[in-house]
């Protein structure tokens, strides 16, 4: 019997849930994507791209901001040499990105560091982040998600 309401107990926790309420979510959340991984791990580097678009498309309200090594994605000629690991490339994935309208800010100090430009971060929508933008960002997020 203690076995049964144990088990009835762990079926109503949300990581369990089966069927449709597993895919309800409870109200869409502001969500700031923190990157800062950058072409010497492609996967690692996609992931803010990729996790925000899915969270994107689960209806929550993203935008990204990159710092350090990530900031380096922001130049064409680099994204299209990241290829993650079981993942697609990461020119589709920022493709779909844009698309979506998905705010992209990569740090000025990191950016002009490592020879970002204006024109780089205009092809994909982005601009240049700084810390009043990523304070603004921190305290507009419901949740920030470091990657």
């Amino acid at each position: 019997m203690a076995r049964r309401t144990f088990l009835a107990q762990l079926a109503g926790l949300p990581f369990l849930a089966l069927g449709p309420k597993a895919q309800q979510s409870k109200k869409p959340l502001k969500i700031m994507m923190k990157g800062a991984w950058g072409p010497d791990d492609p996967t690692r580097a996609s992931f803010p791209f990729l996790h925000g678009l899915a969270l994107a498309e689960a209806g929550h309200e993203v935008q990204i901001y990159l710092l350090s090594d990530a900031t380096s994605l922001m130049r064409k000629s680099m994204v299209d040499t990241i290829f993650p690991v079981a993942w697609p490339p990461l020119s589709e994935t920022l493709e779909k990105v844009v698309a979506k309208h998905i705010p992209i800010f990569s740090c000025g100090a990191c950016s002009r560091a490592r020879d970002v430009t204006e024109a780089d971060l205009s092809q994909w929508g982005a601009k240049f982040g700084s810390p009043p933008i990523f304070v603004s960002l921190v305290e507009w997020a419901d949740r920030i998600i470091v990657e």
